[in-house]
């Protein structure tokens, strides 16, 4: 793999799978928890099941993940062939820095991206992220798949973020696993003026707007999904940063009209201002 006329032979040669992989859009959990172990935490249980489905019915050869926690101008594919894990959290216990995941990474597929989507920039810089991590940590526990991810150009208007994922859908044809990690809903600064008064339970409207938005994807109302800053009053209060929000437009762009759409999770929010409701979408094979 030492030059580029090797490399795009690699690429041109990555073989078609047998069966099309599914697609994820998932919360990645509360930070707080983190060290809480699995068979106490009903989310991480749910994703270490998801997980042993996934190796067991699917080849999955990497994990692709638009995390909530990489974002930046412009949208960046890292092609590391080590993951560095990326603690962005502050303030935390000691053990929350002791945790360790220890995945690879993928770079000859992770430069298929910029193959299929040119305006897509190549780093070597960041890594695995508290969007990957703590959620791979459960769902892929052994770390013996291959990930790596794609930033969010936060500065780009949503219907880029829904097109780009589409420009990735052959990818779920050669073993991919491409994973949106974020929240529908997520208002940190809501969350935090409760928190600080030991106040864990939600406003309220957090449910009805989690409903509405399942929902248009259920229905796939995708243009309501797309326009989320118009569609419903409370989308101000749900996603007023577009961070955590956009990864479900990659899953969406991704999607096909013969995958069939389940919610793996769907539990009560375990902050206020904040949702863990996830899917996965099977394709029709």
């Amino acid at each position: 793999m030492g030059n580029l006329s090797s490399f795009k032979e690699y690429i041109d040669k990555l073989p078609k799978q047998s069966r099309k992989m599914p697609v994820l859009f998932t919360s990645h959990g509360n930070p707080m928890e983190i060290t809480v172990p699995r068979e106490e935490n009903p989310f991480w249980t749910r994703l270490f099941e998801l997980g042993k489905d996934l190796q067991e019915n699917y080849e999955v050869k990497a994990a692709l993940i638009v995390s909530a926690h990489w974002c930046n101008r412009g949208t960046y594919i890292n092609i590391s062939p080590e993951q560095t894990q990326v603690y962005d959290y502050y303030g935390f216990p000691k053990e929350y820095y002791e945790v360790y995941y220890k995945a690879k990474g993928a770079p000859q597929i992770a430069a298929e991206v910029k193959k299929l989507a040119p305006n897509v920039s190549e780093t070597t810089e960041w890594g695995l992220d508290h969007g990957s991590w703590p959620m791979l940590m459960h769902l892929f526990p052994h770390a013996n798949i291959p990930v790596f991810q794609m930033s969010i150009d936060y500065f780009a208007k949503p219907e880029y973020h829904f097109e780009l994922g589409k420009q990735l859908k052959t990818l779920r044809d050669k073993g991919v696993l491409i994973i949106g990690s974020g929240a529908l809903v997520h208002n940190l600064t809501l969350a935090g003026q409760k928190m600080r008064t030991n106040d864990m339970t939600p406003y309220g409207w957090e449910a009805e707007y989690d409903q509405w938005i399942k929902k248009q994807i259920t229905e796939r109302n995708f243009a309501k999904v797309i326009n989320y800053e118009t569609s419903h009053a409370l989308a101000k209060l749900a996603a007023p940063t577009p961070d955590h929000y956009v990864p479900v437009l990659y899953s969406l762009g991704l999607m096909e009209n013969t995958d069939d759409l389940r919610y793996f999770y769907e539990g009560p929010p375990t902050l206020p201002a904040f949702s863990e409701t996830s899917f996965v979408m099977y394709p029709k094979n």
